[in-house]
Protein backbone atom coordinates (compact mmCIF):
# COMPACT_ATOMS: atom_id res chain seq x y z
CA UNK A 1 0.00 0.00 0.00
CA UNK A 2 1.47 3.62 -1.24
CA UNK A 3 2.90 5.23 1.60
CA UNK A 4 2.86 8.55 -0.63
CA UNK A 5 0.70 11.33 0.88
CA UNK A 6 -1.97 12.96 -0.66
CA UNK A 7 -2.43 16.78 -1.15
CA UNK A 8 -4.88 18.53 1.63
CA UNK A 9 -6.36 21.96 2.57
CA UNK A 10 -4.32 22.57 5.44
CA UNK A 11 -5.00 25.49 8.18
CA UNK A 12 -3.59 28.39 7.60
CA UNK A 13 -0.97 28.24 10.67
CA UNK A 14 0.73 25.40 8.81
CA UNK A 15 2.11 27.62 6.29
CA UNK A 16 4.78 26.44 4.66
CA UNK A 17 4.78 22.78 6.14
CA UNK A 18 3.95 19.53 4.90
CA UNK A 19 1.30 18.05 6.60
CA UNK A 20 1.57 14.18 6.60
CA UNK A 21 -2.13 12.29 5.46
CA UNK A 22 -1.16 9.86 8.12
CA UNK A 23 0.80 10.44 11.39
CA UNK A 24 1.72 7.59 14.17
CA UNK A 25 2.45 8.35 17.88
CA UNK A 26 4.29 5.86 19.74
CA UNK A 27 3.53 7.75 23.20
CA UNK A 28 6.91 6.52 25.67
CA UNK A 29 8.01 7.58 29.09
CA UNK A 30 4.84 7.90 31.12
CA UNK A 31 6.60 6.22 33.68
CA UNK A 32 9.79 8.12 33.67
CA UNK A 33 8.10 11.31 33.77
CA UNK A 34 6.65 10.38 36.94
CA UNK A 35 9.25 8.90 38.53
CA UNK A 36 11.19 12.19 37.86
CA UNK A 37 8.68 14.08 39.82
CA UNK A 38 8.38 11.79 42.24
CA UNK A 39 4.97 10.33 41.69
CA UNK A 40 3.32 6.98 41.38
CA UNK A 41 3.79 5.45 37.66
CA UNK A 42 -0.57 5.67 37.64
CA UNK A 43 -0.43 9.34 37.85
CA UNK A 44 2.16 9.22 34.96
CA UNK A 45 -0.38 7.54 32.68
CA UNK A 46 -2.89 9.81 33.79
CA UNK A 47 -1.15 12.93 32.54
CA UNK A 48 -0.42 10.74 29.43
CA UNK A 49 -3.97 10.55 28.44
CA UNK A 50 -4.16 14.35 28.98
CA UNK A 51 -1.48 14.45 26.31
CA UNK A 52 -3.68 12.25 24.01
CA UNK A 53 -6.35 15.13 24.03
CA UNK A 54 -3.94 17.60 23.53
CA UNK A 55 -2.74 15.34 20.46
CA UNK A 56 -6.22 14.87 18.83
CA UNK A 57 -6.77 18.31 19.11
CA UNK A 58 -3.16 19.47 16.96
CA UNK A 59 -4.04 16.55 14.65
CA UNK A 60 -7.20 17.95 13.82
CA UNK A 61 -6.24 21.54 13.95
CA UNK A 62 -2.94 20.90 11.18
CA UNK A 63 -5.31 19.08 8.66
CA UNK A 64 -4.11 15.40 9.84
CA UNK A 65 -5.94 12.53 8.11
CA UNK A 66 -5.28 9.33 10.28
CA UNK A 67 -3.60 9.71 13.31
CA UNK A 68 -2.66 5.74 14.74
CA UNK A 69 -1.81 6.27 18.66
CA UNK A 70 0.22 3.16 20.40
CA UNK A 71 -1.82 2.81 23.45
CA UNK A 72 -1.08 -0.82 24.27
CA UNK A 73 1.15 -3.25 22.88
CA UNK A 74 0.65 -7.15 23.42
CA UNK A 75 4.38 -7.30 25.10
CA UNK A 76 2.60 -4.76 27.89
CA UNK A 77 1.10 -7.82 29.58
CA UNK A 78 3.98 -8.54 31.41
CA UNK A 79 3.78 -5.39 33.60
CA UNK A 80 2.24 -5.55 36.89
CA UNK A 81 -1.40 -6.45 37.23
CA UNK A 82 -2.22 -3.20 39.05
CA UNK A 83 -0.48 -1.02 36.56
CA UNK A 84 -2.76 -3.09 33.90
CA UNK A 85 -5.70 -2.73 35.67
CA UNK A 86 -5.16 0.83 35.86
CA UNK A 87 -4.34 1.53 32.47
CA UNK A 88 -7.82 -0.40 31.42
CA UNK A 89 -9.64 1.88 33.92
CA UNK A 90 -8.43 4.46 32.28
CA UNK A 91 -9.28 3.94 28.79
CA UNK A 92 -12.82 3.20 30.05
CA UNK A 93 -13.12 6.48 31.76
CA UNK A 94 -11.55 8.25 28.37
CA UNK A 95 -14.37 6.77 26.57
CA UNK A 96 -17.14 7.31 28.85
CA UNK A 97 -16.07 11.19 29.03
CA UNK A 98 -14.63 12.03 25.63
CA UNK A 99 -16.88 9.84 23.37
CA UNK A 100 -19.39 12.64 23.00
CA UNK A 101 -16.45 15.09 22.09
CA UNK A 102 -14.92 12.63 19.43
CA UNK A 103 -18.61 12.62 18.05
CA UNK A 104 -18.70 16.44 18.11
CA UNK A 105 -15.55 16.94 16.06
CA UNK A 106 -16.23 14.65 13.77
CA UNK A 107 -13.57 11.88 14.82
CA UNK A 108 -13.74 8.45 13.93
CA UNK A 109 -12.01 6.18 16.13
CA UNK A 110 -11.32 3.07 14.65
CA UNK A 111 -9.58 0.26 16.98
CA UNK A 112 -6.72 -2.31 15.68
CA UNK A 113 -4.89 -5.23 17.80
CA UNK A 114 -6.24 -8.93 19.13
CA UNK A 115 -8.58 -9.21 21.20
CA UNK A 116 -7.03 -12.18 23.44
CA UNK A 117 -6.81 -11.60 26.45
CA UNK A 118 -9.50 -8.81 26.67
CA UNK A 119 -12.87 -9.01 29.03
CA UNK A 120 -15.82 -8.85 27.41
CA UNK A 121 -16.70 -5.68 28.92
CA UNK A 122 -13.55 -3.63 27.69
CA UNK A 123 -14.26 -5.16 24.20
CA UNK A 124 -17.68 -3.74 24.22
CA UNK A 125 -15.92 -0.44 25.32
CA UNK A 126 -13.72 -0.82 22.25
CA UNK A 127 -16.65 -1.89 20.15
CA UNK A 128 -19.08 1.29 21.27
CA UNK A 129 -16.69 4.01 20.48
CA UNK A 130 -16.21 2.11 17.08
CA UNK A 131 -20.23 2.23 16.23
CA UNK A 132 -21.09 5.42 17.80
CA UNK A 133 -18.05 7.34 15.84
CA UNK A 134 -18.70 5.46 12.43
CA UNK A 135 -20.83 7.78 10.35
CA UNK A 136 -18.02 10.67 11.35
CA UNK A 137 -16.05 11.93 8.28
CA UNK A 138 -12.92 14.28 9.92
CA UNK A 139 -9.79 12.79 11.71
CA UNK A 140 -9.32 9.29 11.66
CA UNK A 141 -8.18 8.14 15.48
CA UNK A 142 -6.85 4.84 15.11
CA UNK A 143 -6.17 3.32 18.45
CA UNK A 144 -3.50 0.15 18.72
CA UNK A 145 -4.70 -1.18 21.71
CA UNK A 146 -3.28 -4.96 22.37
CA UNK A 147 -1.77 -4.64 19.34
CA UNK A 148 2.30 -6.10 18.15
CA UNK A 149 3.27 -5.96 14.76
CA UNK A 150 4.66 -9.37 14.32
CA UNK A 151 1.38 -11.14 15.94
CA UNK A 152 -0.81 -8.58 12.75
CA UNK A 153 1.60 -10.14 10.20
CA UNK A 154 1.49 -13.67 11.06
CA UNK A 155 -1.98 -13.28 11.53
CA UNK A 156 -2.24 -12.00 7.85
CA UNK A 157 0.33 -14.63 6.50
CA UNK A 158 -2.12 -17.39 8.87
CA UNK A 159 -5.12 -16.00 6.95
CA UNK A 160 -3.67 -16.21 3.14
CA UNK A 161 -2.68 -20.02 3.99
CA UNK A 162 -5.69 -20.74 4.98
CA UNK A 163 -6.84 -19.42 1.93
CA UNK A 164 -4.64 -21.22 -0.33
CA UNK A 165 -5.17 -24.64 1.72
CA UNK A 166 -8.67 -24.62 0.43
CA UNK A 167 -7.69 -23.56 -2.79
CA UNK A 168 -9.37 -20.11 -3.19
CA UNK A 169 -5.52 -18.37 -3.89
CA UNK A 170 -2.68 -19.43 -5.60
CA UNK A 171 0.48 -18.97 -3.73
CA UNK A 172 1.20 -17.05 -6.97
CA UNK A 173 -1.50 -14.69 -6.34
CA UNK A 174 0.02 -12.91 -3.18
CA UNK A 175 1.31 -10.22 -3.12
CA UNK A 176 2.03 -6.88 -1.09
CA UNK A 177 -1.26 -5.62 -1.80
CA UNK A 178 -2.54 -8.60 -1.17
CA UNK A 179 -0.72 -8.94 2.12
CA UNK A 180 -1.94 -5.52 3.14
CA UNK A 181 -5.67 -5.99 2.55
CA UNK A 182 -5.11 -8.67 5.54
CA UNK A 183 -3.53 -6.29 8.30
CA UNK A 184 -5.83 -5.11 10.91
CA UNK A 185 -4.78 -1.72 9.16
CA UNK A 186 -6.90 -2.73 5.80
CA UNK A 187 -7.66 0.64 4.26
CA UNK A 188 -5.54 2.66 6.11
CA UNK A 189 -2.35 4.36 4.77
CA UNK A 190 1.04 3.64 5.59
CA UNK A 191 2.19 6.32 7.99
CA UNK A 192 3.57 8.90 6.60
CA UNK A 193 5.05 10.11 10.03
CA UNK A 194 5.79 8.15 13.08
CA UNK A 195 6.99 10.25 15.93
CA UNK A 196 8.38 8.65 19.38
CA UNK A 197 8.91 10.31 22.54
CA UNK A 198 11.27 9.86 25.50
CA UNK A 199 14.46 9.54 23.23
CA UNK A 200 14.16 5.87 22.85
CA UNK A 201 15.21 5.18 18.75
CA UNK A 202 13.33 2.03 18.09
CA UNK A 203 9.91 1.10 16.62
CA UNK A 204 9.14 -1.78 19.33
CA UNK A 205 7.10 -4.02 17.00
CA UNK A 206 4.78 -0.43 16.18
CA UNK A 207 3.58 -1.06 12.39
CA UNK A 208 6.18 -2.71 10.94
CA UNK A 209 5.32 -4.02 7.57
CA UNK A 210 3.60 -0.43 7.03
CA UNK A 211 6.56 1.59 8.34
CA UNK A 212 8.27 0.44 5.38
CA UNK A 213 8.96 4.44 4.24
CA UNK A 214 7.45 6.69 6.96
CA UNK A 215 10.04 9.30 8.02
CA UNK A 216 10.67 8.96 11.29
CA UNK A 217 11.12 11.87 14.20
CA UNK A 218 12.21 10.50 18.40
CA UNK A 219 11.73 13.31 20.54
CA UNK A 220 13.54 14.01 24.12
CA UNK A 221 9.92 15.03 25.86
CA UNK A 222 8.09 12.27 27.90
CA UNK A 223 4.92 11.50 26.52
CA UNK A 224 3.07 13.72 29.75
CA UNK A 225 4.75 16.68 28.34
CA UNK A 226 3.77 16.33 24.37
CA UNK A 227 2.35 19.83 23.52
CA UNK A 228 2.15 22.02 20.49
CA UNK A 229 5.61 22.58 20.06
CA UNK A 230 6.86 19.28 19.64
CA UNK A 231 4.11 18.55 17.53
CA UNK A 232 5.55 21.35 15.16
CA UNK A 233 8.71 19.82 15.49
CA UNK A 234 7.86 16.64 14.52
CA UNK A 235 5.80 18.30 11.25
CA UNK A 236 9.20 20.90 10.48
CA UNK A 237 11.68 17.99 10.69
CA UNK A 238 8.76 15.88 7.90
CA UNK A 239 9.14 19.05 6.14
CA UNK A 240 13.05 19.02 5.92
CA UNK A 241 12.93 15.45 4.93
CA UNK A 242 13.17 14.48 1.16
CA UNK A 243 11.07 11.62 0.38
CA UNK A 244 11.87 9.50 -2.87
CA UNK A 245 10.45 6.13 -2.11
CA UNK A 246 13.32 4.11 -3.33
CA UNK A 247 13.62 6.53 -6.32
CA UNK A 248 15.65 9.17 -7.26
CA UNK A 249 14.95 13.15 -6.64
CA UNK A 250 13.57 15.32 -9.75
Amino acid sequence: MSSKPVAIDAPPENGSLSIPRHVGVIMDGNGRWAKARGLTRSEGHRAGVEAVRRLVELAIRHGVQYLTIFSFSSENWSRPPEEIGFIFGLLRRFVASDLTKLVNQNVRVRVIGSRDGLDSGLARILDQVTEETAANTGLELVIAFNYGARTEIVSAVKALARKVACGELSPEEIGEDMLSSHLYTHGIPDPDLIIRTSGEMRLSNFLLWQAAYAELVFLDSYWPDFGAEDFLTALRAYTDRERRFGGLNA
